[in-house]
């Protein structure tokens, strides 16, 4: 099992939010950089770089942070974040992205979001990030109106083969992994999964791996030391 780490960035800071509540938000580091070094030098090969500020605004903020974070480690970075255009899409992989996370765009102009998906279907992931089942897009601040299931299958289909999945309820909240919903996108979609959200220990990552959940990202448990690095590259080993 691939482990993820997030960073998520607000104003140029590295923050997490509850829930996705803007409202709730802990910022633990004033230096993106220097997170990602960190990961690095643990032997993590992969980043989920989450533009808060862009995914509010409807367009990146914080490029600058992934262009600073692309060129001076060997991270797989996957942003999201107001990626909501091919020409915003291409501005993301020109700054260093391997991969781009839509999701409003897939809700809201599905017409753009098929012209992404057929010029650039392998650097996509979708965003398939629901509550109560439900799609939620924009910052997580709109109702999409679609089930996540037919929302993965339909993007699926025209191209896009991963798909990072939030249950928004379990987010920042340090409550364990929606094991239920993952098990449905499992076994109703062909999907390569990503879970995200929830995490709070080694015995979560291991409850998602036994599901077979082959990516999990990790964000607050790490930085609130519920996990360690060494600790997620050792999953990733064992996995």
């Amino acid at each position: 099992m691939i482990i993820v780490p997030a960073m998520d960035i607000i104003d140029g800071k590295c923050v997490r939010l509850e829930k996705g509540d803007y409202e709730r938000k802990k910022t633990y580091s004033s230096d993106p950089l220097s997170v990602a070094k960190a990961f690095e030098a643990a032997g993590l090969k992969r980043l989920h770089l989450v533009d808060l500020d862009g995914a509010k605004a409807g367009s990146p903020k914080n490029l600058t942070v992934l262009e600073k974070i692309a060129s001076s480690t060997s991270l797989e970075i996957d942003f999201g974040g107001g990626v909501k255009s091919l020409e915003v899409l291409e501005s993301v992989l020109s700054a260093g992205a391997a991969y781009a996370n839509i999701g409003s765009v897939a809700v809201k102009n599905e017409g753009e979001a098929e012209k992404m998906a057929a010029k650039h279907p392998s650097s996509l992931i979708l965003s398939a990030d629901s509550k109560d089942g439900v799609i939620k897009v924009s910052g997580w601040l709109e109702d999409g109106g679609v089930d996540v299931i037919s929302f993965i299958n339909k993007w699926y289909q025209k191209g896009i083969t991963k798909a990072v999945c939030t249950d928004i309820l379990t987010d920042g909240m340090l409550s364990g992994p929606s094991l239920g919903l993952y098990e449905r996108i499992l076994k109703e979609t062909d999907v390569y999964l990503i879970s995200s959200g929830g995490v709070s220990s080694m015995k979560d990552l291991q409850d998602l791996f036994r599901l077979g959940v082959p990516s999990a990202i990790v964000g607050k448990a790490y930085y609130e030391g519920r996990i360690t690095l060494e600790e997620m590259r050792e999953v990733e080993l064992a996995c």
